[in-house]
């Protein structure tokens, strides 16, 4: 069984985060999403997320390509992560690209970074939300 892992905080789920999530469980049989508690959001990536990770959690869990969603509380527990549960590859989007390599060196874990939606993020999508006008301007780009 290949056994993937991914990261993030997943607010505000979108088509964006499903098409990763998708295209990270094609790579293996099971795919496991470390999601960023609330606490880490705020104290090291100075976020604070829309959702709380509880209703984050259900929300990834309800996902087909989804198999297991653990908390993840801090930067430096991804050794550990694949380590203990076995992972044969770590996936993230490629704006992270050569930010998780050395996961390669201190694992037996595959490093890939798949490329993102583009037209698609949380954080435009909270841009044009605090600019009403572009959310009907952006709905038509993407129809």
């Amino acid at each position: 069984m290949k056994r993937v892992i991914t990261y993030g905080t997943f607010d505000m789920l979108h088509y964006g985060h499903i098409n990763l999530l998708r295209r990270a469980k094609e790579r293996g049989d099971y795919l496991i999403v470390a999601l960023s508690t609330d606490e880490f959001n705020w104290n090291s990536k100075q976020k604070k997320t829309y959702f709380s990770f509880e209703k984050r959690k259900q929300l990834l869990e309800a996902i087909r390509y989804v198999d297991l969603v653990i908390p993840e509380e801090g930067w430096e527990q991804k050794v550990n992560d694949i380590k203990l549960y076995q992972v044969d590859e770590f996936v993230m989007g490629d704006d992270w690209k050569g930010q998780f390599d050395y996961l390669a060196d201190e694992t037996d874990a595959e490093v890939v970074y798949l490329e993102r939606t583009p037209e698609i993020s949380t954080t435009q999508i909270k841009r044009d939300l605090n600019h009403s006008d572009l959310v009907t301007e952006h709905k038509s780009e993407i129809s």
